[in-house]
């Protein structure tokens, strides 16, 4: 069974710090690309930041990019995500992804549950 449980979350005000991580099992982590979406409430879903299996590059929204940083570990199979200067509109639950292509041309896809962060003051 694939697993992937996102913690971390919480409420902060604006210019604080929170680190999410993404425990994942069931499949080969170091196989997956991983990813974090958000979802604000009456937005839809964003890509916030990602990394390669290997965790050799790393993409952000431009709106995160400085702030935040993805990051993996491969022997504990678990992504993580750093936020600094967290802003208001940062507030969302945000959600592990990992993504694999397979030898047809599609890909193999799992989703966590998510975790929510709410800044305010």
């Amino acid at each position: 069974q694939v697993q992937l449980v996102e913690s971390g979350g919480g409420l902060v005000q604006p210019g604080e710090s929170l680190r999410l991580s993404c425990a994942v099992s069931g499949i080969n982590f170091s196989r997956y690309a991983m990813r974090w979406y958000r979802r604000a409430p009456g937005k839809e879903r964003e890509l916030v930041a990602g990394i390669t299996s290997t965790g050799g590059t790393t993409n952000y929204t431009d709106s995160v990019w400085g702030r935040f940083t993805i990051s993996r570990d491969n022997a504990e199979n678990t992504v993580y995500l750093q936020m600094n200067n967290l802003k208001p509109e940062d507030t969302a639950m945000y959600y592990c992804y990992a993504e694999r292509p397979t030898a047809w041309g599609d890909a193999l896809k799992y989703w966590g549950q998510g975790t929510q962060v709410t800044v305010s003051s």
